[in-house]
């Protein structure tokens, strides 16, 4: 009897081949951003009865649907194997290997997880019906079956299952794009980092122009996407709802999961959660036209200079800055300078890295007077030492220096942090208040651009100094 019942499932698979482009009914709900169409998909009718398999196949077949059947576990796995339907209808209970079994070993094989698996029972045991849940599948069938419910059923499923793989696909995408944003921001780095050792800071300006365009182009396709994310979760939340419309007892066991999953807040923190990624991408083309801006500094030409007066001029500069304000007294500035030679050197270069160095000092009072106020002892102060320092080492080209401290009593840095402040967009500033660019371009001016050294002595709340040394000739001294 087995053998001809799996004849009779044989026979039907012969006559229904699984053709793609067969015409037939669209089935969409109120709202959808997509349409189901019948004959794309091909289901899977495993039923150890040759009448169901009959009424079902006739069900399917009339609605439009792709089918192919088996009469037990095994020979629906091997079905499974060379077919790959989109969706099994399943019977809980056959010989030898019954329904759970068989959903127990397509769950465990990744190639076959994602197929939805609707069991077909005609028993009413709420334990069976739990069992089915745990064992990975996602709905279910009484018997006797009545069409209009087979149908509802599939297509809710399937229309499940389309939104889930389009929405993991452009989640796919998204992870791409984030992964070549990250791949390209690391490449600016790097390249930043060659361009301002250029000889004239004029051609930083193009080539960062080039390079923030090639990052603009991911950024608008993260931009432009983020969109048609909140629209599929809305469209997968209205369906959710519909759902719930339909069916407004729900089992026990799809409570339990909504409590599990917090499905309330899910739906809440969405907005927040799309609000974040778009701020998230607002602030790298932020960055980006903070770049830009940047590389319009003077031209990077040699000439001599008076660093000593070079100080005097930025100070003047940034004399608003210095100024009593909301949070502190005026910050106090020590000059002790020395008799310094002129030297030649990249006058505007050295002179931006001087301005970030000493805008660094006067944000670290500002920060140390909004948040430690009581540890200030002294009166806010920056204190600059100019001088003269002689080394005697064979390996340096010259053994004259040009020796600048900025040293500040501000909140001081941590020393884990300490190794990073020179990297690029490096930044300890909360989000939207720095860029990360004052010291790294600091350390490529002093380093690279004239060969010098600059580094850092601090304390948490005791201060930081900043030392520049700057290489001359012998023939400037």
């Amino acid at each position: 009897m087995l053998s001809q019942m799996n004849g009779f499932a044989d026979e039907l698979n012969s006559y229904n081949p699984y053709n793609i482009g067969i015409s037939a009914n669209r089935s969409c709900l109120p709202g959808e951003n997509f349409c189901l169409n019948p004959n794309n998909f091909l289901i899977l009718v495993v039923d150890d009865n040759n009448q169901n398999l009959q009424l079902i196949g006739d069900i399917l077949e009339e609605a439009g649907y792709e089918t192919t059947f088996a009469m037990s576990g095994k020979r629906a796995f091997d079905r499974i194997q060379t077919a790959q339907p989109d969706l099994i209808l399943l019977d809980l209970m056959m010989p030898v290997m019954d329904g759970l079994e068989l959903c127990t070993q397509l769950k465990a094989n990744p190639v076959y997880r994602s197929i939805p698996i609707i069991f077909l029972t005609a028993s009413t045991e709420k334990d069976d019906l739990v069992k089915a849940f745990k064992r990975g599948a996602v709905d279910y069938i009484t018997k006797p079956f009545r069409a209009e419910e087979v149908l509802t059923r599939i297509e809710n499923q399937l229309l499940l299952r389309m939104q889930a793989q389009q929405l993991q696909q452009l989640a796919q995408q998204e992870q791409e794009k984030a992964i070549q944003l990250e791949a390209t921001l690391q490449e600016l780095k790097q390249t930043q980092i060659k361009l301002i050792q250029a000889e004239k800071m004029s051609s930083l300006n193009q080539t960062i122009a080039g390079i923030a365009h090639e990052i603009n182009n991911p950024m608008s396709f993260i931009s432009g996407n983020l969109d048609y994310v909140g629209r599929y979760f809305q469209s997968l939340l209205s369906l959710v709802e519909l759902y719930q419309e339909t069916y407004p007892n729900p089992t026990p066991e799809i409570l339990q999961h909504q409590e599990e999953i917090d499905l309330n807040f899910i739906v809440e923190d969405w907005e927040n959660l799309m609000q974040s990624m778009k701020h998230g991408a607002n602030r790298i083309s932020q960055l980006m036209l903070l770049l830009r801006r940047f590389s319009r500094l003077d031209e990077a030409e040699i000439k001599s200079t008076d660093i000593n007066q070079d100080i005097d001029n930025i100070l003047t500069i940034l004399q608003k800055k210095l100024k009593i304000s909301e949070h502190r007294p005026p910050i106090q500035v020590i000059k002790a300078y020395g008799e310094l030679p002129r030297i030649t050197c990249y006058a505007s270069q050295l002179n931006q890295a001087l301005v970030n160095l000493l805008n660094n000092a006067i944000e670290a009072l500002d920060e140390k007077a909004q948040t430690q106020r009581h540890m200030f002892q002294e009166p806010p102060t920056i204190k600059i030492t100019t001088d003269v320092v002689c080394r005697q080492d064979t390996s340096l080209a010259t053994s004259n220096f040009i020796l600048i401290k900025i040293a500040d009593n501000g909140c001081g840095i941590f020393p884990e942090i300490q190794p990073k402040i020179f990297d690029p967009f490096f930044t300890t500033k909360p989000v939207g208040s720095g860029t990360g660019l004052g010291l790294a371009i600091s350390y490529q001016i002093v380093v690279k651009s004239h060969k010098g050294n600059l580094s850092c002595v601090s304390a948490p709340g005791e201060g930081t100094q900043m030392i520049v040394e700057i290489p001359f000739s012998d023939a400037n001294w």
